[in-house]
């Protein structure tokens, strides 16, 4: 039993042997095929970066272009080591699709493939602010398998490619524009007029810089018209781009201005809504 356990490993180690040299070359190709990849991605990203004023396109460009090479060097490696039928295997599209589902990597390859329809198709850019599935935030990166949200709390959420690209997605930046609305009741008293109200409220909006005049000016419809009492309902623009400041900030800003103003003038205003 010794001599054939001997004989086995003696077998064993000069397999070994013969195999060294391949599994150090493959080794070497291994890290030299990584290393170009880091380089090569890093110089593509940079020249993409340039050209575009959005870097979201580009980076996922080149994280794409780094994994290709790294999966191309791998089956080099592969194939100086004698493996040439698993990199053949690979290659062919049977092949690739057994090796995605033996290894349970569907999910995977979905929000993969996903993140490439999202980033050619681009519903968003970097800082824009989305929602989807009532979680708002900015958008912070494209991965190959995620997208990357902060919302305004700080929060960074993870969302799957494949969710992000079935769902429906708000964008409130995409166009710079974005419509606020708010209801005001206003006690009108037994002198004043709709009328006179309205106009307290569009003199006003007239004033605030931040709230667009031309081509899209403020407005204010009448909803509802009791004895002595108006609703009212107000319209306005703001710039998007920022939203939690250019948009919810100043529609919290304007509801509470336009209350002191009625106020000033002598209406009471007994309640504002959304």
């Amino acid at each position: 039993m010794m001599q054939d356990l001997h004989r086995v490993l003696s077998t064993y180690w000069q397999q070994f042997l013969y195999v060294l040299p391949k599994l150090l070359i493959a080794i070497v190709l291994l890290v030299v095929a990584v290393f170009i990849a880091n380089r090569a991605s890093a110089l593509l990203g940079g020249r993409l970066r340039r050209r575009s004023h959005d870097p979201l396109l580009p980076d996922f460009l080149a994280r794409l272009s780094k994994w290709a090479m790294v999966l191309l060097g791998l089956m080099v490696a592969l194939n100086v080591l004698g493996f040439s039928g698993i990199v053949g295997s690979l290659v062919g599209a049977a092949g690739v699709s057994a090796f995605i589902v033996g290894f349970a990597f569907k999910d995977i390859a979905e929000n993969f493939l996903a993140g490439v329809i999202l980033a050619f198709n681009r519903p968003f850019h970097i800082n824009d602010t989305v929602e989807i599935k009532g979680l708002i935030g900015h958008v912070e990166a494209l991965n190959l398998r995620t997208t990357l949200m902060r919302t305004f709390d700080g929060k960074h959420i993870f969302l799957p490619n494949s969710l992000v690209l079935k769902e429906p997605l708000i964008n409130y930046t995409r166009d710079g524009n974005l419509r606020q609305e708010f209801t005001v009741t206003v006690d009108l008293g037994p002198d004043a007029t709709p009328d006179q109200a309205i106009n307290i409220i569009l003199n006003y909006l007239r004033t605030i810089p931040d709230i667009q005049q031309t081509p899209r000016a403020p407005y204010i419809n009448l909803e509802k018209a009791g004895n002595t009492t108006a609703d009212l309902r107000v319209y306005f623009w703001a710039d998007s781009d920022d939203y939690r400041r250019g948009v919810l900030q100043l529609k919290s800003r304007v509801m509470q201005e336009v209350k002191q103003e009625l106020v000033g003038a002598g209406l009471g205003v007994p309640a504002l809504g959304q």
